[in-house]
């Protein structure tokens, strides 16, 4: 794979939102590998919802509490920028790929907070990594750098037991105030059933993806033979 293909090449850094109006930035990250229209939806969703400055996109680098990505790094994030382009509040960030050593939210927060001072910043969760989230590294500094919003299926009660169940019933807001470090939201978004892992398993078999991944995903996929 070339060095000066365009399509692996990180590119410039994401240009930070305009002057502070009291909109938080929104914090979606995941493995992406790849990328797919649920993604997708769950951003649109929590961008308008919590009326967000923009959400950003973050690939891992070298996950903590699952596999590792298959797709090297610049392909994830080649892919995360296509997905995006055109929407000029969903942005692919890549914080953590400029970071060595394991990716844990809470440098990225740390960094994101160097660069976006006087921002509030959302932490975006599923509802398995907000029922995990007691047990990740300094889960108590995050609260203080961010705000939480569990993203959810509008019509489901709420599952949480433990110290999840604890922290939901410590911090839950229906409205996150601006300002506010370590709220918790619960936030009904469109729950598409789709998984990366699918798509993947899919590809191997030989079987169509289209539709379940944005066309210029798919360009990306073809091009360099991901996922055979």
């Amino acid at each position: 794979m070339s060095h000066d293909d365009p399509t692996t090449s990180p590119g410039p850094r994401p240009a930070a939102p305009g002057p502070a109006d009291g909109r938080a930035v929104g914090i979606l990250g995941g493995t992406f590998d790849p990328v797919h229209i649920g993604h997708l939806r769950i951003a649109l969703d929590a961008l308008e919802l919590l009326d967000l400055a923009e959400v950003r996109l973050v690939p891992l680098a070298h996950a903590v509490h699952r596999n590792q990505p298959e797709t090297p790094a610049e392909l994830r994030l080649a892919m995360l920028q296509a997905a995006t382009a055109g929407h000029r509040m969903l942005v692919a960030d890549d914080t953590e790929l400029r970071r060595d050593g394991p990716s844990y939210t809470v440098d990225t927060l740390r960094s994101l907070h160097a660069e976006l001072p006087g921002r509030d910043l959302c932490l975006l969760l599923g509802d398995d990594a907000f029922a995990g989230f007691p047990g990740w590294r300094e889960p108590e500094t995050i609260l203080q750098l961010a705000s939480i919003a569990v993203l959810r299926r509008p019509d489901d009660s709420d599952p949480f037991s433990g110290a999840a169940g604890e922290l939901l019933r410590a911090r839950q807001v229906a409205t996150l105030r601006p300002g506010v470090a370590g709220q918790v939201r619960l936030l009904g978004v469109t729950q598409l059933d789709i998984a990366s892992s699918a798509i993947r398993n899919r590809l191997r078999e030989g079987r169509s993806i289209d539709f379940l991944v944005p066309d210029a995903v798919l360009a990306l996929i073809n091009r360099h033979a991901l996922y055979r």
